[in-house]
């Protein structure tokens, strides 16, 4: 009895984190939230292997990438071990306030959790990872179909049940160099190996080996991504905010025309939605640029001189 009931607390003591969907304090969101503004419209994948202990079986072959494109909705792209999905969006993603993406798996129940680290870039070829926490116990291997708890474990995709999407705040993600966590432009996804193997397994943010159900020798084994909804991106972004730029862009929101004006010069795109350019000036200090003939509506102004890159929001009335 005292052993059970050691067992016990000690499991409490590293329940830490939010947790499942549905109860008091978790953090999940629902696919069908009105907080969700977009979706990933583009992805590539690298199919993982069924067994990574046994290169010769081959790799999942689960979904199609299309599968993980717009609004979750259970249909998945299975990644294997060590599989890697990079996810594009129209718009890139801001850092506003609170969560601002969120990450869908198809976990059948609260507890059966296959799990993937997040990485962001705002270059598309730069990505840096979420630090992710799993305290988890490490002794035994969660076998393949095991159980996983949800407060032991944090900033690691797949946290919630399907349907339900796991969220991060790029606010965790500031002041790293070379990532602007105001245009965030691709999301990268990546299966946990969770074997507790040292030849296989990975580890958190803190060293801590990863253990989630391990091994899914099947065609739709490892993490199964199901969409990336978009919490917050340049087309919500508070117009009115102070960046700080060394540049001025005014009026806005616009009604016939605006201006650029900067000490450095600039080269500027302004771009409709969708991502089509509909203006280009070359490098700069001012210039006026005419909307009286471009419908209402929101525009992205793409501001760059070879060092420095800025995107914009410009409001049409």
């Amino acid at each position: 009895m005292t052993l059970v009931l050691f067992l016990q607390l000690n499991s409490l003591a590293f329940a830490q984190f939010p947790p499942a969907a549905g109860q008091e304090g978790s953090t999940a969101i629902n696919g069908d939230s009105s907080t969700f503004i977009g979706w990933a419209v583009m992805c590539s994948v690298e199919r993982g292997y069924l067994d990574i202990s046994e290169p010769g079986s081959g790799f999942v072959s689960h979904g199609e990438v299309s599968n993980t494109l717009g609004q979750a909705d259970n249909i998945v792209l299975s990644l294997g071990d060590g599989g890697v999905a990079t996810l594009g969006f129209h718009v890139p993603i801001y850092n506003g306030e609170g969560f601002d993406f969120c990450v869908f798996e198809n976990a059948l129940n609260d507890t059966f959790l296959e799990l993937a680290f997040v990485e962001v870039s705002s270059d598309g070829e730069n990505f840096y990872r979420f630090p992710a926490t799993s305290l988890t116990q490490t002794e035994t291997q969660t076998e393949t179909f095991g159980a996983t708890i949800p407060e032991e474990i944090n900033n690691l995709a797949g946290k919630y049940i399907r349907l339900f999407g796991t969220p991060f705040d790029l606010g965790e993600m500031e002041n790293i160099p070379g990532l602007d966590v105001d245009s965030i432009t691709q999301i990268k996804i990546i299966d946990v190996v969770g074997s507790i193997d040292d030849g296989f397994t990975t580890y958190d943010s803190q060293g801590n080996k990863i253990n989630d159900p391990w091994p899914t020798p099947f065609a739709s084994g490892g993490f199964d991504l199901d969409a990336i909804g978009v919490i917050h991106n340049l087309y919500n972004q508070d117009i009115n905010e102070n960046k700080g730029y060394d540049f001025k862009v005014f009026p806005n929101p616009v009604i016939e025309n605006f201006t650029f004006e900067s000490k450095e010069e600039y080269k500027i795109e302004l771009l409709a939605i969708g991502g089509r350019v509909i203006f280009q000036m070359e490098s700069r200090k001012k210039f006026l640029v005419k909307m009286d003939n471009y419908p209402s509506g929101i525009y992205i102004l793409n501001i760059s001189n070879g060092k420095k890159n800025h995107i914009l929001k410009i409001v049409k009335r």
